[in-house]
């Protein structure tokens, strides 16, 4: 392989087109390098002899018709950088070949009235990045087309992902003709779409749309907020302190609490059971969870919590409601603020209301959760949280970071379809459905649940409680129930701090009475076929 050939010659205008090397030596002082310019390896090169000097090159290689370098010796760049430069765009283009020799250092310094020192420490730069390779007593020689980079991996998400608390899954598989008493949830046959559709149009048709359909605030649609403040205030939940914000249901409004009043090690008590989104929430927020055992709330005081998680109202699993002495027993705690999830008191079927925590607090201590999504259309995700304005204006920027605001088109469908008086409408279709309903679950446990068994019994809700016989689990009878086409959750996954295994939780509003009936018969069989009542000398 011949090498390149470089001459050196005085500035010439004749020059311009020949293949020569060109140098130019202009009056100016030249800058040294200082301290803090970058540097290969080694020590920086010693400052050229020569100062002021623009260096113009106009290099003949083979393959390299009319390449020029050029060296400015008054720049910040020092001189080894800017020649490291020329020579690694050079490779990077393709000017220069893999396998082709650069010139010898004794020669290029020569040539170019440099330090020898310069144009090693450019090589030694060159070499460190892999532009080129060094061999002993041979030269430089080009690699390829820049350092050599790793090849990319696939990704391990598992190892990638930080590792979270450990969370029990809770939902269960189903087929779509599974009897399914797994779900807290309306039923769609009794979304009511005609008056939805109407309401859809009446908000597309009214002079506010271009205004929802823009960015909004995280305290929620401003129309839909004063609705449901009024609404409170009406009912006496809300105090001239208190102000109303709308999140993405009632899963958010706890998250963003949790995210807001919680920090790691906080003790917070839960009941036990408990809806396992909530208890997850706070486990993964590193809060130290106590589970009182529901309805049992003398026990809270002695744990200190800095919070109390409370569903009064047909509690989510057990369907229990706290009586007005527990309720005022709650009140009671030292120190403790109170979050009240109420999703499920409009869903009353017998009596009259209890008065909410919120109402009974003189405190200001409570703040309180409701929902759209199970009086109405869970799929919006539309809830809100009442309680005081600097709460409110914390948990805003919380939930501003979050997700900005909740859909505005959503929100203004929902207050459309409260005043026009379609909700309270279809309200009390789900009130008589859901009563006929509970009657029907209450029926058919009575009728086909083992010896032993024991449920509960709401007025109210969406949710029923059972205990099966002490000896059966019903994790492990779950997958003969799906078997013959029934589901349902087992009580692990409602745990806190104790033991469920025997019980299992039946959501029974998204299902007709007839099929409540179909299903309960198949669970009876299942669970029955698994028990053997002791023998009576036995039983103590």
């Amino acid at each position: 392989m011949r090498q390149n050939q470089i001459h050196a010659f005085e500035p010439s205008n004749s020059l311009k087109t020949q293949g020569h090397l060109r140098k130019s030596i202009p009056s100016g002082t030249r800058r040294t390098p200082t301290p803090t310019q970058e540097s290969p390896t080694t020590t920086h090169p010693k400052p050229e002899p020569s100062q002021g000097r623009h260096i113009c090159i106009q290099a003949s290689q083979y393959g390299m018709i009319g390449v020029v370098i050029r060296l400015d010796a008054s720049a910040d760049i020092p001189l080894y950088r800017q020649l490291y430069q020329h020579f690694a765009s050079q490779i990077e283009t393709g000017a220069m070949q893999a396998g082709e020799r650069l010139p010898a250092t004794r020669e290029l310094a020569g040539q170019l009235g440099l330090n020898r020192t310069t144009i090693a420490a450019a090589y030694e730069l060159l070499e460190s990045e892999g532009w080129i390779s060094g061999e002993v007593g041979r030269g430089s020689f080009v690699k390829g087309r820049g350092p050599a980079v790793p090849a990319r991996k696939s990704v391990s998400w598992n190892d990638f992902i930080p590792q979270g608390t450990s969370l029990r899954r809770s939902t269960v598989a189903q087929s779509a003709s599974a009897i399914s008493f797994a779900t807290s949830r309306p039923s769609e046959q009794l979304f009511p779409l005609d008056d939805f559709r109407a309401s859809c149009e009446e908000v597309l048709r009214g002079p506010a749309l271009t205004g929802i359909l823009q960015l909004g605030s995280p305290g929620g649609y401003e129309p839909l907020r004063q609705y449901l403040l009024d609404e409170a205030r009406s009912e006496g939940v809300a105090g001239p302190n208190d102000d109303v914000m709308v999140t993405n249901g009632c899963q958010q409004a706890l998250d963003l609490l949790c995210r807001v009043l919680v920090r790691s090690g906080d003790p917070v008590a839960i009941e036990d059971p408990v809806y396992p989104g909530l208890r997850n929430l706070f486990r993964e927020a590193g809060a130290d969870l106590t589970g009182i055992p529901v309805g049992q709330v003398d026990q809270i005081a002695r744990h200190r919590p800095k919070l109390i998680v409370v569903t009064p109202n047909f509690q989510n699993p057990t369907g229990q409601t706290l009586s007005l002495a527990a309720r005022e027993a709650v009140l009671r705690v030292p120190g403790a603020v109170i979050i009240e999830n109420d999703i499920y008191g409009a869903l009353r079927y017998e009596g009259g209301p209890l008065p909410t925590l919120k109402q009974l607090d003189e405190t200001g201590g409570t703040v309180l959760i409701r929902s759209f999504s199970k009086i109405a259309f869970p799929g919006l995700r539309v809830g809100w949280i009442v309680g005081p304005r600097p709460l409110l204006q914390r948990l805003m920027e919380a939930k501003q970071l979050t997700d900005l605001h909740t859909d505005q088109f959503s929100q203004a469908v929902l207050l459309q379809f409260a005043r026009s008086g379609r909700l309270q409408e279809h309200q009390s279709r789900m009130l008589s459905a859901g009563a006929e309903r509970l009657h029907a679950i209450l029926r058919a446990c009575g009728e086909f649940l083992p010896q032993g068994s024991s449920w509960s019994r709401p007025k109210g809700g969406m949710n029923i409680w059972v205990e099966l016989p002490e000896h059966l689990d019903s994790a492990d009878l779950l997958a003969r129930a799906q078997a013959v086409g029934v589901t349902y959750l087992p009580g692990r996954h409602f745990e806190v701090s104790r033991n469920h295994s025997n019980a299992l939780r039946l959501s029974f509003a998204g299902l007709a009475p007839d099929k409540i009936r179909s299903g309960m018969a198949l669970l009876g069989e299942v669970f029955s076929n698994e028990f053997t009542p002791l023998p009576a000398e036995a039983m103590v």
